[in-house]
């Protein structure tokens, strides 16, 4: 895997199992997303629900425009630790959700007209006692999915996210200034042309009435060989033709290859292979991996046989899937040995939970310049039982 084969800092100075982010790989990264607003004037969120590091948030809000949220919680920590615009997607609001969002939100994003016709008079209320401007958007759905894993594709066949060209009404758009689209998950450029398409095709004709239009997440533009000079022109071109603001906002691109997640391994058994047992959970600490399947890196591994040594490594949990995947390495792991996953900033630091009472993984922080280890974050007993009730 590009970007992970080797790191700079000692897994030993890490509480484990401990979460790592590095500032000079955000750097990296913004400096990227950086030049993508220079040179097409558009707008970037960070997407909450991917990294919401708020230590983190000093740094990525010198390049970024602001956050989108998917809840009440989001929004608030986008208001108070992030403090540039928000923007707040759900597939459903109660009224209690709309009155904390208008303490802390600037676009409401709707899924249908009936929530947004609903609500739109508490908002107007709430608006005018608290004295500031909460702008209208709508989700759409382009009907045209990219993606290859359905649990990921909004535009999957019966997905209750966006809406579809036979419900849109023309005629209740008086108060909207924005529509949003997401169907992309880890992928180029291209795939994003083909959604604009899509979406013109269907929707075009009530673009040139907004303001902005939202071309989502899941653009992997900060990966190493993502087609920037594409994704230009379709901002660029897009701009030109509707006469509209356009923004994107990834959460991958954001915190891509920037974090990692040390484990320390507790045993080493005999079953079918040597099966290594570290501190680190699968379903309560990498999530993902079960959900979509994928099996993650650990740096200084390959394949199985490709190295002399090779072996399963699982988690501590009563799960019997509790297992990241097969493995080989130079030499035998053995207790104590350290397991540095790659690309754990993103979605797994949000994901994280108290499973079989596991530990929650610690956080730390890699300052760009000093190299300096700043453990920000532990966790214990008090958090699994505060859960609880």
């Amino acid at each position: 895997m590009d970007g992970f084969t080797q790191y700079d800092f000692d897994p030993g100075l890490i509480p484990t199992p401990g979460f790592v982010v590095d500032e000079r790989l955000l750097g990296q990264n913004l400096s990227i997303l950086s030049r993508l607003k220079e040179r097409t004037g558009c707008r970037i969120l960070l997407a909450l629900k991917c990294f919401a590091m708020f230590r983190t948030f000093g740094q990525l809000k010198t390049v970024l425009d602001g956050v989108c949220a998917s809840s009440p919680h989001e929004a608030r920590l986008g208001r108070e630790s992030f403090g540039k615009e928000v923007h707040t997607f759900a597939a459903a609001y109660s009224e209690s959700d709309i009155l904390d969002l208008c303490r802390t939100t600037d676009h409401l994003v709707f899924n249908s007209f009936d929530q947004m016709s609903r609500f739109e008079p508490v908002v107007m209320k709430a608006s005018a006692d608290l004295k500031r401007a909460i702008r209208f958007g709508l989700r759409i759905n382009p009907e045209h999915s990219e993606g290859a894993t359905p649990i990921y594709d909004p535009c999957a066949p019966g997905s209750r996210l966006g809406i579809r060209r036979a419900q849109f009404d023309p005629e209740r758009l008086s108060s909207v200034c924005g529509l949003h689209w997401h169907n992309l998950c880890e992928q180029d450029a291209d795939c994003l042309e083909r959604t604009v398409a899509a979406a013109e095709q269907r929707f075009g004709e009530f673009f040139s009435g907004m303001d902005y239009i939202n071309f989502g997440g899941g653009h992997h533009i900060t990966r190493q060989g993502y087609n920037l000079d594409l994704l230009e022109e379709i901002i660029i071109r897009f701009k030109e033709k509707w006469g509209v603001q356009v923004y994107l906002e990834p959460g991958e691109a954001v915190a891509l290859n920037a974090g990692y997640l040390v484990a320390t391994v507790l045993d080493v058994i005999e079953a079918d292979m040597p099966v290594a047992i570290m501190d680190a959970s699968v379903p309560a600490h990498m999530p993902d991996v079960i959900e979509m399947p994928y099996r993650p890196h650990i740096i200084g591994s390959d394949l199985p046989g490709k190295k002399p040594y090779t072996c399963r490594v699982g988690g501590p949990s009563c799960l019997a899937g509790d297992v990241a995947g097969e493995y080989s390495f130079d030499a035998p792991l053995a207790i104590g040995s350290k397991l540095v996953f790659a690309d754990m900033a993103i979605y797994s630091m949000v994901k994280t939970n108290t499973f079989n009472g596991v530990q929650l993984p610690a956080i730390a922080l890699i300052k760009s310049g000093t190299r300096e280890i700043d453990i920000v974050k532990t966790f214990g007993y008090s958090d699994f039982k505060s859960r609880l009730g």
